[in-house]
């Protein structure tokens, strides 16, 4: 099975993520799930998404609603498809402390008992707080999640408020809350991928997401955390999962350019890893 945790759907362009074209809405989201995606000789689809809004969609600007209206006005389009098509899509809640700590955490419960969400998305670059210091915002969401047995993914690799090491007061103080770096620590400021493997190497309940990270360091970070530590997920869009897929693939591969990892552990990565986190039954 194969599951990418990260995507964002939208029935409109995301505002601070402006691109051409028509908005990227679940049908397209499902089309491009089917693939095929050719690994290992055999045809494969994404057969789960974990789907929330593009993080722009999620900032608030003048006019819109604050506390709970305007966190359930950004989530709606999620609930929306989710409930439609709850046998390729989870849903993921995201966290904008911005809108009300209090609000933020009973809208996030809400959608997790009544909704069926399975996910917490934390982006505290886009939603402008250091991590490290507003643990009165963070601290709140992240006991709730560890609560309810949801993981949680974090936008890392944008200074000034996505650094990994930034996470590390949330990651010590929760050791219970499985906690997953976006990203491998790079996006559009730096690499921070070695923080990200080192951080994950030494906590248990810290994981990496796969998507964005570089080939090379892909068959070295799996080398020293083992497939365990290891969740596919694209960013899509604008990224297109197949070609994270591939890089995947090439981790079975002899050296260099692998590892000569099993299928069984490869499997682990693409799906069985997250599957066993949000309760869905893991197959090869």
């Amino acid at each position: 099975m194969i599951i990418d945790i990260h995507t964002h759907p939208t029935n409109f362009v995301d505002k601070a993520w402006k691109h051409g074209g028509d908005p990227f809405t679940a049908e397209r989201l499902l089309k491009l799930m089917d693939g095929p995606f050719r690994i290992n000789g055999k045809k494969r689809r994404v057969d789960f998404s974990i789907v929330q809004p593009p993080p722009g969609n999620t900032v608030w600007i003048n006019g819109m609603d604050g506390g709970s209206a305007g966190i359930r006005t950004y989530m709606a389009y999620i609930r929306e498809i989710v409930e439609k098509h709850p046998d390729r899509l989870v849903g993921c809640f995201t966290y904008n402390p911005r809108f009300g700590v209090e609000e933020g955490v009973s809208e996030f419960e809400r959608h997790v008992k009544e909704n069926g969400f399975r996910m917490l998305k934390i982006h505290s670059n886009m939603h402008a707080y250091r991590p490290d210091r507003a643990t009165e915002w963070i601290f709140p969401a992240v006991e709730k999640a560890a609560r309810l047995k949801v993981p949680i993914l974090i936008h890392t690799g944008d200074p000034p408020y996505s650094i990994p090491s930034q996470f590390y007061p949330v990651i010590d103080h929760f050791p219970d809350a499985k906690i997953i770096l976006a990203h491998f620590g790079i996006q559009t400021g730096a690499s921070y991928t070695f923080e990200a493997a080192w951080i994950a190497k030494k906590n248990d309940n810290v994981f990496v997401e796969t998507g964005w990270c570089f080939q090379s360091r892909l068959v070295e970070f799996s080398e020293l955390l083992g497939p365990e530590k290891l969740v596919f997920g694209s960013d899509s869009p604008p990224n297109e999962p197949g070609v994270w897929l591939r890089m995947l693939e090439v981790l079975t591969w002899d050296y260099p350019q692998g590892m000569k990892m099993s299928e069984e552990d490869l499997e682990k990565i693409m799906g069985n890893n997250i599957a066993d986190m949000i309760g869905l039954r893991p197959h090869g």
